[in-house]
């Protein structure tokens, strides 16, 4: 360790030893939520622009199991969300249902087993179908395609054959004073009101799951919105020291000032009490189980007067969705 690092581990430590401290556990979750909030960023410009219109559906299939709908939803004049709406075929009128978050790739279609153009995959990548996984199970499952990938990149990132546009729409958003989290907390919200208006789901138990970048998005929109009543998050759980600001990440995991308040394990365990999966990899190399360790076990601490409610995998795999826990976990808690 040379001289800088230390001065930046020193920065970390102290930024730790300044963090809030609250009175009590009540206020200090409360300061927290509250904070997050302005930290993810303002979108009230947003919420004034909303407008409440029917999706368009733009195709239906129907499978051996389910019927998927390809539908885009429009939440603003220049916002409208693409989204997969898959309902199982149980012979059932409501269903227990899924807000499904994929991660980064070529977008949402990785989550169903296609390829972005819409053709079946040769092999499952690191989402694993997971979508499908999950309507296969009886759970009707809403896919939205995050925004910033996919068929939702900016113009110059897809004439530049760039796989996302995280970056551009980040630094866009820094300058203003608001995090790409953030929107994409505030949209994960927006198909939440969506799912409420379904008359075919069960809206008091919805269910929740994300998988990398998708699984911050999740984290964060748990705890902002108790809607979701169970929650799965796959291959993001750990420490932010330990994670992405040891290791090379995509620049739409940075909150600025966040450690001002807490480090990500105290973040997670603001779902509690209700309930939570976890799972990661044992190779995952750029969420090192290590420290994914070391965050269940904080994460358990918070659910000790619920210890029912939380549980977790770690699975023998890299930086991949595994589900042989979690899906079947979210079945139960949902059913």
């Amino acid at each position: 360790m040379n001289s800088l690092d230390k001065l930046f581990d020193e920065m970390y430590e102290h930024a730790m030893e300044e963090a809030f401290q609250a009175v009590g556990p009540v206020e200090r979750k409360h300061t927290l939520k509250t904070n997050l909030s302005k930290l993810l960023g303002d979108f009230t410009y947003l919420d004034e622009n909303v407008i409440q219109q029917e999706p368009r559906v733009i195709e239906v299939k129907e499978f051996d199991e389910y019927t998927s709908e390809y539908v885009m939803l429009p939440v603003t004049e220049l916002l409208e969300i693409p989204m997969y709406i898959l309902t199982p075929k149980t012979g059932k009128t409501v269903h227990p249902t899924v807000l499904a978050i994929h991660g980064h790739g070529t977008g949402v279609n990785e989550a169903i087993g296609l390829t972005i153009d819409g053709e079946p995959e040769p092999e499952p990548t690191i989402h694993n179908q997971f979508a499908l996984k999950l309507v296969k199970r009886g759970l009707k499952v809403f896919l939205p395609e995050v925004i910033g990938f996919g068929t939702r990149r900016l113009k110059r990132d897809i004439e530049a054959s760039n796989i996302n546009s995280c970056e551009a729409m980040s630094k866009n958003l820094l300058m203003e004073g608001k995090t790409l989290a953030g929107l994409r907390v505030w949209e994960a919200r927006k198909v939440l009101d969506f799912i409420e208006t379904q008359d075919d789901v069960i809206k008091d138990n919805i269910g929740m799951m994300g998988f990398s970048g998708g699984s911050v998005i999740s984290t964060f929109t748990a705890v902002l919105d108790e809607r979701p009543q169970a929650v799965v998050l796959s291959c993001y759980p750990n420490t932010f020291k330990g994670s992405i600001m040891s290791i090379r990440h995509c620049i739409d995991n940075y909150i600025p000032g966040i450690l001002h308040y807490a480090e990500l394990p105290e973040w997670i365990s603001l779902i509690a009490p209700r309930k939570l999966f976890i799972e990661a990899g044992e190779q995952d190399h750029i969420f090192p189980v290590e420290y994914t360790r070391q965050a269940i076990k904080e994460v358990q601490d918070g659910y000790k007067s619920r210890s029912e409610n939380f549980d977790y995998d770690i699975f023998p795999g890299k930086h991949q969705i595994s589900g042989r826990k979690s899906i079947p976990w979210l079945e139960n808690q949902l059913k």
